[in-house]
């Protein structure tokens, strides 16, 4: 008997017609997909691992080269410039993972073709639209951020300008690589993004902190250096996706007008929804930036942006694994294989904890050490540091939920999670900012991050019965807790907290993690990692 799964009429703006059975799905040797996802998450957080490093060193390089204001005018620019370059995308970094999944999934890969320039045309026109606003838009957010300060606001015009040329090749990367891994090509991804547009964006940068030596530095030259990187990223993009299309073009008959125009209405009924959360969701994450040059001046936003560099480093490892389950997640959840779908998530979840929470209680304890890298100005920054690593504890700890309930066709619920959460932090920042500066900013995302993690898990609870916390992620937490959150505190009461304790802290810390980690193995699902000729000799 076929186990069938339907979806209902209308749901989520997904027509009845694409339900489908167990049946099929094309199976795979590794049924539950955990070796795919390890090797797919391997290579992206490594890649994210990277991205993350220079993005820190970025920051660095920003600060260390332009005074705390003009460092904070940079800050808010690349935040407006990131916060219209998720609403260029249209949502489309959701629908072009889910929709290819499920084409594939249901045996209706002669749409793919149409699904692809249904998502990519508007992508481009889109963003085009948007840049031109930027640019004319350019003294108004230049006003609202950097006030009347002259020395700033001639340069942060400008900088904004810049940057909006290179608006709709940012959206259209972006767009280009979500579709190759709605094929489970990872490798683009990594490449292109991770490793090519970070190392480009790293050195163009570092140029330009170098020319600071026998010039002036300036706002828009080092904007220009951070998003120049994009053109060459671009071309690159739209090659690979044209080769992984071609590569698995299927034999199939030309699809026909009525089949292109329901994908159509379904794809954008789906990702409408999405569209918006990805804007509200890069506004949780950039508008506390703007907020606080706005309300406390740009020297506490550069204090802020630099306190919180750590943040954007954990959400690239997040990426890194989420961006590979996604694919298969979609396809479970399209044949009602929720035990897969559990697996999966439990599996990443366990994996993105024993990655991120290591080194989210390393931020924490070497706070001070951190921020002083940056020069001495930033030292006041360590609270903000403590109170974001603690809610990045939790977020870590639920997993890729947003994702989850996105795969599960809830989009529209999604939108109205990350909506309450920027509410949650907007209303906080304007509350805080005034009295507390940048820790009260880090107080509103730190309250938004747990209600936009927190509701979306009780969601998924209900409605798909899925949830992160599997054996793997309890043995994870726990081993990092020990390891990372208590030894190092034992050892530096005893020790003191200068740079010998911090040392020996750190020197306990790590063999005991991967001792912990070895010989849990088997509950943290590591056995994926092997590799599959390793594997097979061993069961031979």
């Amino acid at each position: 008997m076929t186990d069938r799964t339907e979806l209902s009429e209308g749901q989520e703006g997904i027509p009845g017609r694409y339900s489908v059975t167990a049946t099929d799905v094309v199976g795979a040797p590794d049924r539950r997909g955990t070796r795919g996802v390890a090797r797919g998450g391997l290579a992206n957080m490594a890649g994210s691992a990277l991205a993350g490093g220079t993005g820190v060193a970025v920051t660095w390089v920003v600060a260390r080269s332009l005074g705390a204001e003009q460092a904070g005018a940079f800050f808010a620019a690349t935040a407006a410039f990131v916060l219209t370059g998720g609403l260029a995308k249209l949502g489309t970094q959701t629908g072009l993972v889910y929709w290819p999944a499920r084409l594939r999934a249901t045996g209706r890969d002669h749409l793919l073709g149409a699904c692809l320039r249904t998502a990519l045309t508007p992508v481009f026109a889109f963003a085009a639209g948007l840049a031109v606003a930027l640019w004319f838009g350019a003294p108004a957010i230049a006003h609202l951020t950097a006030g009347d300060s002259p020395h700033v606001m001639a340069g942060h015009i400008t900088a904004l300008r810049v940057l909006a040329v290179f608006l709709p090749l940012q959206a259209l990367t972006d767009a280009l690589l979500t579709a190759t891994r709605g094929y489970k090509a990872m490798r683009p991804t990594v490449t292109l993004d991770r490793v090519l547009r970070s190392t480009l964006q790293l050195l163009c940068v570092g140029a330009a902190g170098v020319a600071t030596l026998w010039t002036t530095a300036t706002l828009p030259a080092f904007a220009f250096a951070w998003a120049a990187p994009y053109l060459p990223v671009a071309i690159l993009s739209a090659l690979a996706l044209r080769r992984t299309y071609l590569a698995g073009r299927p034999a199939a008959p030309r699809s026909r007008r009525r089949d292109r125009r329901e994908l159509r209405h379904a794809f954008w009924r789906f990702t409408a929804p999405r569209a918006l959360a990805s804007v509200a969701q890069l506004a949780l994450q950039r508008v506390d930036v703007l907020l606080l040059a706005a309300l406390g001046g740009l020297a506490a936003a550069a204090v802020y942006a630099v306190a919180g560099r750590f943040v954007v480093l954990i959400q690239f490892a997040n990426q890194g694994i989420s961006q590979s389950v996604q694919p298969r997640l979609a396809e479970a959840l399209a044949v009602g294989d929720r035990t897969t779908a559990n697996h999966l998530y439990q599996t990443a979840t366990g994996w993105l904890v024993l990655v991120t929470w290591p080194v989210i209680f390393c931020v924490i304890l070497l706070a001070p050490v951190y921020l002083g890298l940056f020069g001495s100005g930033y030292r006041s920054g360590a609270d903000v540091v403590v109170v974001l690593a603690c809610a990045m504890l939790v977020a870590t700890g639920c997993g890729m939920v947003d994702m989850v309930l996105t795969m599960a066709g809830r989009t529209s619920w999604n939108l109205l999670n990350v909506v309450v959460a920027l509410g949650v932090t907007i209303g906080l920042d304007v509350l805080l900012i005034p009295r507390y500066g940048a820790l009260g900013a880090a107080a509103g995302l730190a309250c938004a991050m747990v209600a936009n993690n927190v509701l979306p898990l009780i969601q998924v609870g209900r409605v798909a019965r899925l949830h992160p916390f599997g054996p793997g992620t309890l043995a994870a937490a726990g081993l990092s807790v020990t390891c990372f959150g208590v030894l190092p505190r034992l050892v530096t009461a005893v020790a003191g907290p200068g740079p010998a304790g911090l040392t020996l802290a750190l020197a306990a810390a790590v063999p005991a993690f991967g001792a912990g980690a070895w010989l849990l193995r088997g509950r943290l699902g590591l056995h994926a990692f092997k590799p599959r000729q390793l594997t097979q000799r061993r069961t031979g």
